[in-house]
């Protein structure tokens, strides 16, 4: 399966591609017994993980392009688009459901609340294996041995639901010590899969309008991201043009 192009946003190395060639390539990963992270880039993602990722040279992960923001930059940038628009909310399922069979799954995030109506989510519409979960405020404060918790399971697929850039930071720190094979940093994921948060409705998303449908829901945590870290966010891409 040849690997797609990558255009390179600020100093990181974006995936161009689709999602049938991501499903294809992670379904691969998993049958082999590999290992890999999937990062879902947006303009945020690119600001606030300016200085993680360049701690991991090896590149242990793939990134993809999430939001109209990335395509504007790839194309201002590097005179080019990407292949297609790929976000975590709708990309996760689609994984899913390419599957022969279902995966095995490890949720780790969220209030408790949300995190059981996300279980109950994936488990009943989803058709998948959740072997375990966790979540990202009591739970993961008292649970110091949550790697081998997570490895007792056998876990397939673990999704990190924690906001960047905290997700990523626990997936460099702990991806050697899990068995999994695939680690996914999911955002707010589990807030939409338990109806805490509602997705855009379709014709907003079409026309790549779902980040101003999401601020005006939350305009008092968004407004920064969707202004003053634009700006930071077009600094980094001129400044590793």
């Amino acid at each position: 399966m040849e690997a797609p192009e990558t255009i390179n946003i600020s100093r990181f190395p974006v995936l161009s591609t689709t999602r049938e060639w991501l499903a294809r390539h992670l379904l691969g990963v998993i049958a082999r017994g590999e290992k890999t992270a999937l990062f879902f880039a947006n303009t945020n993602f690119i600001v606030k993980n300016r200085f993680v990722l360049e701690a991991d040279p090896a590149r242990r992960y793939l990134i993809v392009n999430d939001g109209v923001g990335m395509d504007i930059a790839a194309r201002l940038m590097r005179g080019r688009r990407f292949a297609a628009n790929l976000n975590g909310t709708d990309f996760t399922p689609y994984l899913f459901a390419q599957s022969a069979q279902p995966l095995r799954v490890f949720m780790l995030g969220a209030q408790p609340d949300i995190l059981a109506k996300a279980v109950t989510h994936v488990r009943t519409v989803l058709g998948q294996d959740v072997v375990g979960s966790c979540d990202g405020h009591a739970g993961i404060g008292s649970a110091p041995d949550l790697v081998q918790q997570i490895n007792a399971t056998r876990a397939q697929v673990v999704l990190v639901a924690m906001g960047n850039p905290i997700q990523e930071r626990w997936i460099l720190a702990h991806q050697d010590a899990l068995d999994a094979n695939v680690l996914v940093g999911v955002g707010a994921l589990f807030d939409f899969w338990s109806g805490g948060k509602r997705r855009a409705p379709a014709f907003v998303q079409r026309i790549h309008m779902e980040w101003f449908y999401r601020l005006l829901q939350e305009p008092r945590r968004l407004l920064r991201r969707y202004t003053w870290d634009i700006l930071v966010f077009l600094r980094e891409c001129v400044r590793y043009r």
